[in-house]
């Protein structure tokens, strides 16, 4: 019996909608949600972005956008889709030739938005270039770039300015009888944004695409974008989604799978549960913490790790995990392994020990599951 048969508060009910591919990742049709990022090297400059693309997809990127503002951006986009081990999003504005560089270069799908692309002929041209290049598309509606009549219609960017226009690119694409498309209504304002995609979430039956644009910086952004985005998915909406920091594109990914994996939603690498520390600690907890994050980064597999200082609440806590430690007295601490108390380790060989049986734990968890299929 599955855990949220025994605990139904626990279950997540998605929003139903429509799947679309990008590249050969599923996207919205009850296909797990995606994470995103997006790259900040010169596009232009092959190498470069080729190299944070790899970083990005080896932290657990399952797709990876790149601007596209120049010819030299989508000459290169040609070198970067051929390297990436993950499907390519080419984001687009504007400069509709782009879009059909991009797709002709091997993008997985084309971030555009259709108001922005031009008159009716343009928009025909580059849906032209998706469908004879298989490639999907998002519409992006950004709170800071509104439409002027929406604008002057309603006074200021709003939840329905953002969804009307939304709903107007959606029928561009549809006039041209394309159906490969998410859409995403973004604003940096977590109260617009949740309002927004409310709305939207009722009023299409297309993937959505998750973000808060222009979050801020690693700390203030990861608090914004976790109350925006967990909201939204713990209300069932969203298909995949950005954390978009004023940072390394890689700590958008781990900030993604951490708000997926407290919900339940996504579970990859190591998920540590720690307490803050106080009097009553027998180890250092902060710094141990510290040092598992950095030693276990390269675990994949979904699995569960307890850190507690003292034995108020670390057995409890380690019933529930795969590997456990609480601290103790006289310089050791209790080791739990499947939730059961199984031996003492002094605690200046600690750190070194749970990253062993991590390991093991990942390589048994793993080894189950290839006999499995």
């Amino acid at each position: 019996m599955s855990i949220n048969a025994i605990r139904p508060w626990k279950n997540i009910y998605r929003r139903e909608s429509r799947q679309v591919m990008v590249g050969k990742v599923p996207v919205g049709g009850g296909a797990p949600i995606s994470v995103q990022t997006m790259t900040n090297t010169d596009t232009s400059d092959a190498k470069a972005t080729i190299e944070q693309v790899l970083r990005c997809a080896e932290a657990g990127a399952d797709i990876v956008r790149v601007s596209v503002p120049d010819e030299a951006s989508s000459r290169a986009l040609r070198e970067i889709v051929a390297e990436s081990p993950v499907p390519i999003v080419a984001d687009i504005h504007f400069h509709y030739k782009r879009a059909l560089e991009s797709a002709e270069a091997g993008a997985a799908c084309l971030r555009i938005n259709p108001g922005n692309i031009g008159d009716a002929q343009r928009v025909q041209e580059v849906v032209k270039a998706a469908k004879d290049h298989g490639c999907s598309i998002r519409i992006g509606v950004n709170a800071g770039s509104l439409e002027k009549h929406l604008l002057e219609k309603y006074g200021e960017p709003c939840p329905d300015a953002m969804v009307e226009s939304g709903l107007d690119h959606i029928k561009l694409l549809q006039d041209n009888d394309f159906h490969e498309f998410k859409i995403s209504c973004k604003a940096s304002d977590v109260f617009l944004s949740a309002a927004a995609y409310q709305q939207l979430a009722e009023a299409t039956d297309a993937p959505i695409h998750l973000g808060v644009t222009e979050a801020g910086g690693l700390m203030s952004g990861t608090i914004k974008s976790a109350i925006g985005l967990g909201n939204l998915l713990w209300m069932g909406i969203g298909d995949t989604i950005r954390v978009s920091l004023s940072a390394d594109p890689v700590e958008e990914v781990k900030v993604g799978y951490e708000i997926l994996k407290s919900l339940g939603l996504r579970h990859r690498g190591v998920n540590i549960i720690s307490c803050p520390s106080c009097a009553r600690q027998g180890i250092d907890v902060i710094k141990t913490v510290e040092a598992l994050e950095k030693r276990l980064e390269h675990i994949k597999t979904p699995m569960s790790l307890s850190i507690i200082g003292c034995v108020v609440n670390g057995p409890g806590e380690a019933l529930m995990t795969d590997v456990g430690f609480t601290g103790g007295g006289a310089g050791h601490g209790m080791v739990y392994l499947a939730g059961k108390q199984d031996h003492k380790i002094s605690n200046d060989q600690m750190i070194d020990h749970i990253v062993r049986e991590v390991e093991a734990k990942a390589e048994e968890i793993e080894a189950k599951a290839e006999a499995a299929e």
